[in-house]
């Protein structure tokens, strides 16, 4: 998933980038990184945890100058977690310092990594990122742009890219867009990110998306723009929308609050329980898909669940009964609400079933009667290639299992999910316009599931 960020043209540039980051926190928190450009030299400084620990002493700034950078957060999908493969990732190529920033999955990575192994490529880290940089280097041009366009059309996969020199900036698209990829303007500064939410929080004024196939290149003689690919038939990823964008972003030309809002209201039209008194959500981000269910049933929307922000990473205990208080560390129940009520509980997904079944449990010792399960989306029954962090076949929780099954296991009295041709019908778009492979197992990409298993 990760996020992206990228400054051209401010004198303030790696700040921004900082804080276009920290607006974006949400799509990755194993680590974070950002590479400035001055006097023909890149810059970088990163490191594991949350933006605010890897960036927390503001001289770090005083050692990125530059008008321009690029930022990155990291959520692993391809490679372990480790530093060294946080990115924006730094090399030396020909002489010349390059740094790349990368949200997306690539699923031709490993028969491209053997080939690049035979020829003698050394690699530094597990990232399929680093396969660009590789490609790059035995591309022919006479630019870095149009070696890497040459580069990216011998990948597949999901795309949203920023590349760095010490003269210029360059962003790039998958031929079907399936990760979200914006820029805006901030008086005479260009500003790209995956989300909107980043522009909004630097006050910068929203263009447009950069398009699928498409490359920008920025620099001294200005902007340009051209196709480097053509683009395929779009295949947004519609779980940006069920869970993962911010609900104040645009992305894909829609805002995600409003969609979230019309999945809870259909929801409710769909699978209505009638005899519950209150709607909870499972905080943060099914709060205002359940509004919008509380408001299709004619029900009061209640906090009944208090989520701990404040929580990082957390690890796994050897002791059950310590493992139980995991959840604990998240979630509490306000117990003056749920005592000897009815509540349907709204989220937007079960994927292994796991931290549902821990809620279950504290709701009902919090007295609640009985609880009914709403699921924004059709149940998971697939892994994403692409770049959410989807399991194995083996470990999602409705691969195996019925909603029947799943209702028994985490223990609720009812269970229903959002029907896939309603939720790709809420968004006014065709319904093969988007990625929904992990609901359906039709992925837009051929998939050597083996290999990637």
């Amino acid at each position: 998933m990760c996020a992206i960020v990228g400054i051209y043209n401010n004198p303030e540039s790696s700040t921004l980038s900082y804080m276009g980051l920290y607006a974006q926190q949400h799509r990755g928190q194993e680590g974070a990184g950002i590479v400035a450009a001055h006097e023909g030299k890149l810059k970088r400084h990163m490191g594991e945890g949350l933006v605010s620990e890897v960036f927390s002493d503001s001289n770090i700034f005083k050692n990125l100058p530059g008008s321009a950078s690029i930022g990155h957060t990291r959520y692993s999908t391809s490679g372990i977690s480790d530093i060294k493969n946080v990115g924006p990732l730094l090399f030396n190529l020909n002489g010349t310092s390059i740094s790349i920033a990368h949200n997306g999955n690539l699923v031709n990575i490993s028969d491209i990594r053997t080939k690049l192994q035979q020829s003698g490529a050394l690699f530094q880290t597990d990232t399929d990122t680093e396969l660009i940089i590789h490609l790059l280097a035995r591309e022919k041009g006479s630019t870095i742009a149009q070696r890497l366009a040459q580069a990216l059309n011998k990948v597949t996969g999901a795309y949203s890219l920023l590349v760095i020199t010490p003269d210029e900036l360059i962003a790039a698209r998958d031929p079907r867009g399936i990760r979200p990829f914006c820029y805006g303007k901030l008086n005479e500064s260009t500003i790209f990110a995956s989300e909107t939410c980043a522009l909004d929080l630097l006050g910068a004024e929203y263009v447009r998306d950069v398009n699928p196939g498409e490359m920008i290149v920025l620099n001294r003689d200005g902007m340009e723009s051209f196709q480097f690919t053509p683009a395929l038939e779009p295949k947004h990823c519609i779980f940006e929308f069920i869970y993962f964008s911010r609900p104040d972003s645009k992305i894909f030309g829609e805002n995600v609050d409003k969609i979230r809002r019309k999945f809870g209201k259909i929801l409710a039209e769909e699978s209505p329980a009638p005899t519950a008194e209150i709607v909870l959500s499972v905080p943060d981000s099914s709060n205002t898909c359940a509004l919008g269910y509380a408001r299709g049933s004619n029900l009061n929307f209640e906090f009944g669940l208090i989520r701990n922000h404040y929580v990082g990473r957390t690890f796994i205990f050897p002791d059950q009964w310590v493992r139980d208080l995991s959840v604990r560390l998240k979630f509490n129940t306000v117990n003056g609400i749920l005592k000897d009520r009815e509540v349907v509980i709204v989220d937007d997904s079960i994927v292994r079933g796991t931290t549902l079944r821990k809620l279950t449990k504290l709701l009902k010792q919090a007295g609640v009667k009985k609880i009914h399960v709403r699921i924004s989306s059709p149940p998971v029954k697939n892994p994403c290639y692409f770049g959410m962090d989807f399991p194995t076949h083996n470990e999602l929780i409705a691969h195996n299992h019925s909603v029947e099954e799943i209702r028994v296991i985490v223990g609720v009295d009812s269970l229903e999910y959002l029907n896939i041709d309603t939720l790709l019908s809420s968004v006014d778009r065709p319904l093969t316009h988007f990625c929904s492979a992990c609901f359906t197992g039709e992925y837009p990409i051929k998939i050597n599931e083996d290999q990637h298993d």
